[in-house]
């Protein structure tokens, strides 16, 4: 653990009680009727328009966990739950980008002070990417930094960036080192992107590849993966505040998990006005009469409920822990990552149901429920809500077997 040995701020952020957060995530809300009607669009981009974008920024979306002394909110880190929820609920896309950009200010607040000068100081609204592959990295320990060389997949919102936070496995000659994950902060000359982006879910992401050839990275603008598991980080000495002493990748799920939980409440909410108006096409019954349908109606809403509470109940709980300067043990951290999982996959559940039941008019390229079924697929084909490698890894702690997930 590297940093000055500060404790955590112990006075609380703006959180979910607050004024401020209330407006933001106001803002937010304000969003949804226009974002809907802008989702085929953003699906043809297959990246977000400008005016999503500027919106976005305009509203201060982009910067709700950003330090507050370079003129982020600094809210609570359940805000990116919360606003992607309300953002998932016109368009997974638009959620997606939206919660993937704010969370990597929230990181860079974890950087060396160094790293977030040469960004902020420049622009405090400038956009990073990601890529946290980190077998697509190999890294070389130089004098002042490390050579950089990868091809990295999924890069959400890359077009759209000044810099990428690119993760990588760092080679050694000596075996006995063993292996070091590190992430490495680029700017957008340093990388090419290649448009890549042909997806049947989360179409309007613009989640495209980049390259790295011989570059040189130095010591300050990458951070070590052992400094983000919960505690001080190179960044606590300009940002003390709790949010920034969070275990990064045992919150990773949570980052995204929003999208899935707004784009399945989104579902929900458009099938029950359909249900409430329509009759059947065969027999005229009405729709709000049958009681099978009041009863998917009910199975979906428990599963939409039930990951809401667990999603947020988590993030909670982690920032008062943070407060506490307590970081969770493995098996503390494994029960993040399957909850995170577990969650997104009721999300998945219930509208996978609610498109069975919506019948042929689910199949209609015109009508929201069969974007908001792909973009539900797409959302828990993300390694951080495969179930079956985070509840294996949970299994295994709980049986005193080592972790298999490296980043916690």
């Amino acid at each position: 653990m590297v940093g000055d040995n500060r404790r955590p701020d112990a006075s609380s952020p703006a959180g979910p009680g607050s004024d401020a957060y209330a407006a933001m995530l106001a803002r937010a809300k304000a969003l949804i009727p226009a974002l809907r009607e802008r989702a085929s669009r953003t699906e043809e981009l297959r990246r977000l328009p400008p005016e999503t974008e500027r919106e976005l920024h305009e509203a201060g979306l982009f910067r709700i966990i950003q330090p507050k002394r370079v003129g982020g909110s600094e809210l609570d880190y359940i805000a990116l739950v919360d606003c992607a929820d309300a953002l998932g609920q016109a368009d997974a896309s638009v959620a997606w980008n939206f919660a993937n950009l704010a969370s990597h200010h929230w990181m860079l607040g974890m950087f060396d002070h160094r790293a977030q000068a040469a960004v902020w100081d420049k622009d405090a609204n400038a956009l990073i990417a990601s890529s946290f592959i980190f077998p697509a990295g190999r890294a070389r320990k130089v004098d002042g930094g490390y050579v950089l060389n990868g091809h990295w997949p999924f890069s959400s919102g890359v077009e759209s960036c000044d810099w990428n936070m690119l993760a990588s496995v760092v080679s050694s000659e000596d075996d006995a080192d063993g292996i070091e994950y590190r992430i490495f902060l680029l700017n957008r000359r340093q990388y090419t992107i290649s448009d890549t982006w042909n997806a049947t879910g989360l179409c309007g992401t613009g989640s495209n590849d980049v390259r790295v050839t011989d570059a040189f990275v130095a010591d300050e603008m990458t951070i070590a993966i052992s400094d983000l598991a919960g505690g001080p980080t190179p960044g606590s000495t300009v940002n003390p505040n709790a949010l920034y002493a969070l275990p990064v990748f045992s919150l990773f799920p949570y980052v995204l998990s929003g999208v899935g939980l707004g784009n399945a409440q989104a579902c929900l909410d458009d099938y029950v006005e359909y249900a409430r108006h329509r009759a059947s096409t065969y027999n005229r019954a009405k729709l709000s009469d049958m009681q099978t349908t009041q009863i998917k109606i009910a199975e979906a809403s428990a599963k939409i409920d039930a990951a809401r509470l667990i999603m947020r109940t988590n993030c909670i709980d982690a920032m008062s822990d943070a407060r506490r300067s307590h970081a969770p043990d493995l098996a503390g951290k494994t029960r993040l990552r399957r909850d995170g999982a577990y969650s997104v996959g009721l999300c998945t559940e219930a509208v996978s149901l609610l498109f069975a039941a919506a019948g042929a008019r689910s199949l209609f390229t015109s009508g929201a429920l069969q974007r908001q079924f792909r973009d539900a697929h797409a959302v828990n084909s993300h390694l951080a809500f495969n179930f079956d490698a985070a509840g294996t890894n949970y299994g295994r702690v709980a049986l005193g077997l080592p972790s298999e997930n490296l980043t916690l």
